[in-house]
Parts: structure tokens; C-alpha cells; sequence
């Protein structure tokens, strides 16, 4: 191999992201377990196998202790780094919370086997993830901060450069290109991996995007050849559609070149063969439609991700006006730019979708506005890439108070009172994050966590007649 080879870093999402992305995050710890300690012997730069919405889907579906799956997973991959996404401020969850359930978070994630938290705002507001960022850095923590990738006359090279400066003097130790809605092309990756990695050298960058619009596997080709030092893909029985370019294929892409992964093909011949009985099962009980694997370019056309797609269109179904959707297609980046160009992923991609779909029904734009829409335009989210026109401003919130600053900044503590709330379910101290980040949620599964220990059917109590203590 060359003086200039360079080992590409693979970060495998089959136990994360990549059944987010196909089947709702429905997949087990069961069904994670019989792999486990072969994927650990891969030689895997991390696993990404908790975060996101795995949190959320144990608790609420697959009635799953998340903190016991992350234990379990560490003790089965004690070789390799494990991987873990979190939404700054937004932690796991929806809303913004205050700094010391941020910092507990990340401490209790990283003292339960985490080792990379890749940390991203839906706004690219450095400042909704300080927090996070300097706290991975106390607990020895890898702080990964992730660039919500987005399309639009704001987002140039320049633009995600300065980010990444931003980013790199916030403390980062590597930085992402998050392309959650497949809006790279492989010469737009090109570019921007040169541009960032000329701007920060001293950071490692990994590129993650999905294969929705079937140009993945290009432009992780095209970003390793411009510098990137790592990239994320996903074992072939869950790979493309709207998940990721198969790691089999990116391996043998990069196999004898200078960026050859290390990694053994016949070795991942056996992690597929393992991958494909879950896929055939998921097929056969609906949990896979064959649908998501279709490529579909859309998200190229209108410059919106698939789900927010089909949440219009359900949208104006309900409405009775689904022969509106290219106006509100249209409308949609009108909406984006009076509010600052949000980047059009989760939280945001909803706020300006309905946002369009009501200005359309209406018949008048902004006639009605819904709270989030307010909220957005006051600052309640953080701080938008553009500013907002004060006058435009005024027209949405009226003479409601702005937040110019860190949203987080006007939240009190809340560990101690949420703690008290549920002092008598708790058996764990993470139990409390499970309580904040999902009240109800989590009370249910407490309640069939302690049923289950005394021999009682949760489902079959009456639920009407129990004293509940919070």
C-alpha cells in the first residue's frame, strides 16, 4: 500500500439505524443476541446501536429495559466501540431539556458502555449542544458532532464550513456530514468533504447517508477519495431503500486501494447470513415492506425527506384537499425561508410542513399558525441559519417574548423534582431519564416491569380501579 493509504473507519448501523429506517426500530434484543460476539470479532471501527429512536421504541413497544439492551450489548462487544445518536438539548427526546438531565444522560450512557455519542441539533445551532458536547469530554467520551445535512441558497460549502469550525472549537473530536434525507449527490460530497476537511484537518470526518434517492454507495465513494476517515453503512439484508449503502459492497468497493477497510468480506458473509433470516422474517410478518427498499428520487425533486412526503399527503387527505400537494410542495420552501431555513429534518421538517399545509387549506398564508410554527419563529428551538424578518416575526407572535439566546438557559433543574415524582418505581438510577425524556411511556413499563416480578398479567389488570402514584 502507498505512503498516503488510509485505513477507512467502518461504523456498522444494523443495530441502530438501519432498522429505524426499514422496519420502525422493531428489531429485539433477542433477536441482536445470537450475533452479538460476531460482529464484535469484525473489526468494526464502532457499532451504532443505541440513541435515535431505540430509547423510545423499547419502552413504548417492545416493552424492553433500554439501559439492560445497552448492558447487554457492551458485555457481548467488549472489542469494539460502541456508538450511541443524541439530539443535544433535545437529549432522546422531543422537547428541550435542562442542563442537568443533559449531563446525566451522557454520563449514565457512557458508565453503561457507550463510547461515541454522535450529537446533533435540527437547527445546526452550536449552542444547543454545548452541553452535551462538554460533558462527553468530562465522562471521557467521544464527542462526535453531527452537521444536519440540508439543501437550499444558505447551505453552501461556506456555510458548513463555518459550522464546522464552530464545531471543532466547541470541543469535538470528529465531525459528521448527517445526510438524514439523502439530498447528497456524489459531487456535492466531493466538495464538501474537501472544503471541511481543508477548513478543520485536525478532526476526523465520517459521512452517514441513506439510499432513498440511490446515490449512497457514489457518494461515500466519492467523499473516502476527497478524505473522508470514515464512513456508515449497514450489513446488506437491511441496507438500501431508505437505509444505508451495504458494508459488503463498500468493503469490496475499497478492497486493494489505498482506503482498503481492513475488514474481512468472507468474515461479513456470515453477519449477512445471519441478517437475511431476520429479514426474511421481518418480510413475512409485514414488519419489512419491500416498499422501503425501492429507490425513489423525490427527495431530489422537492428538497424534502420521504416521511415528510408522505406526512403532507396524509395531511391533506384528512383535509379532504390531496389534489393540493404540489401547491403545498411549493409552498414549503416559501414557508422555509420566512422562518429562517430550518433545515427540514425532525423537529423542524413537521413544524414547516403543516405549517405550508395550512397556509394552502386556508386559502391565506398564515391566516392560522400552529404553536410549533410559533415557537420556531420565537427562538424556542434555538437559533435559525438565516434571521428571521422582524416584521414577519411580529406577524406570527405578535409581541411575544423572543429567545435570542440558548433556549435551555430559561429551563430550571428538573433531575431532582422528576426523581421525587417517581421515587417509588425506581430500581436503576437511568429509570429517571426513562421518566423525562417519556412520562407515560415510561410509568407503563415500569408498572409491567414490577407486575412481571410479582407474577402479574399487566394486560389483563383493570386499569380503571388502580391507584397510580404519580
Amino acid at each position: 500500500m502507498s505512503q498516503m493509504a488510509k485505513k477507512i473507519r467502518i461504523t456498522e448501523t444494523a443495530l441502530r439505524d438501519a432498522h429505524q429506517s426499514l422496519i420502525a426500530t422493531r428489531m429485539t434484543t433477542e433477536e441482536m443476541l445470537p450475533i452479538l460476539d460476531k460482529l464484535d470479532k469484525i473489526g468494526y471501527y464502532s457499532l451504532e446501536c443505541w440513541g435515535g429512536a431505540t430509547y423510545d421504541s423499547c419502552l413504548r413497544f417492545l416493552n424492553e429495559d433500554p439501559w439492560q439492551r445497552l448492558r447487554t450489548i457492551k458485555d457481548h462487544c467488549p472489542n469494539t466501540k460502541l456508538q450511541m445518536l443524541f439530539r443535544g438539548q433535545n437529549m432522546l427526546g422531543y422537547r428541550h431539556y435542562a442542563d442537568d438531565c443533559v449531563e446525566y444522560l451522557v454520563q449514565r450512557s457512557i458508565a453503561n458502555g457507550i463510547d461515541i455519542i454522535r450529537i446533533f441539533d435540527a437547527l445546526n445551532d452550536i449552542k444547543n449542544l454545548q452541553t452535551a458536547i462538554k460533558a462527553a469530554n468530562r465522562e471521557g467520551g467521544h464527542a462526535q458532532v453531527a452537521i444536519s445535512y440540508t439543501t437550499g441558497p444558505v447551505f453552501t460549502d461556506k456555510y458548513y464550513v463555518e459550522y464546522a469550525k464552530r464545531i471543532a472549537d466547541a470541543g469535538a473530536d470528529s465531525i459528521c456530514i448527517k445526510d438524514m434525507a439523502a439530498l447528497l449527490t456524489p459531487s456535492k460530497t466531493e466538495s464538501l468533504v474537501k472544503a471541511i476537511k481543508s477548513a478543520v484537518p485536525q478532526l476526523p470526518l465520517q459521512i452517514h447517508t441513506h439510499y432513498t434517492s440511490g446515490l449512497a454507495s457514489m457518494c461515500l465513494l466519492k467523499g473516502v477519495e476527497a478524505g473522508a476517515d470514515g464512513i456508515d453503512t449497514a450489513i446488506s439484508p437491511l441496507a438500501l431503500g431508505t437505509s444505508h449503502a451495504p458494508t459488503e459492497s463498500m468493503v469490496a468497493a475499497l478492497q486493494g486501494t489505498k482506503f482498503d477497510t481492513g475488514l474481512d468480506i468472507a468474515q461479513l458473509a456470515e453477519i449477512r447470513e445471519y441478517f437475511m433470516t431476520l429479514r426474511e422474517k421481518y418480510i413475512k410478518s409485514g414488519l419489512l415492506d419491500p416498499k422501503m427498499l425501492a429507490t425513489d428520487a423525490k427527495a431530489l425533486i422537492y428538497q424534502v425527506p420521504g416521511g415528510m412526503l408522505s406526512n403532507l399527503l396524509s395531511q391533506l387527505k384528512q383535509a379532504g384537499k390531496e389534489d393540493q400537494l404540489n401547491a403545498v410542495l411549493e409552498e414549503v420552501p416559501r414557508v422555509r425561508k420566512d422562518s429562517g431555513y430550518p433545515p427540514l429534518v425532525t423537529p423542524t421538517s413537521q413544524i414547516v410542513g403543516t405549517q405550508a399545509v395550512f397556509n394552502i387549506i386556508a386559502g391565506e398564508r398564515y391566516k392560522m399558525c400552529t404553536n410549533e410554527f410559533k415557537g420556531l419563529v420565537a427562538g424556542e428551538y434555538g437559533t435559525t441559519p438565516m434571521p428571521i424578518d422582524p416584521k414577519f416575526r411580529k406577524k406570527i407572535i405578535g409581541d411575544k417574548k423572543v429567545i435570542s439566546g440558548r433556549p435551555a438557559d430559561s429551563l430550571e433543574p428538573e433531575l431532582d423534582k422528576l426523581r421525587n415524582e417517581i421515587e417509588q418505581w425506581i430500581e436503576q438510577p437511568e429509570d429517571v431519564l426513562s421518566y423525562a425524556q417519556f412520562p407515560k411511556v415510561a410509568l407503563d413499563f415500569f408498572e409491567k416491569r414490577r407486575n412481571a416480578k410479582v407474577g402479574i398479567n399487566s394486560d389483563k389488570l383493570d386499569k380503571d380501579n388502580m391507584v397510580h402514584p404519580v
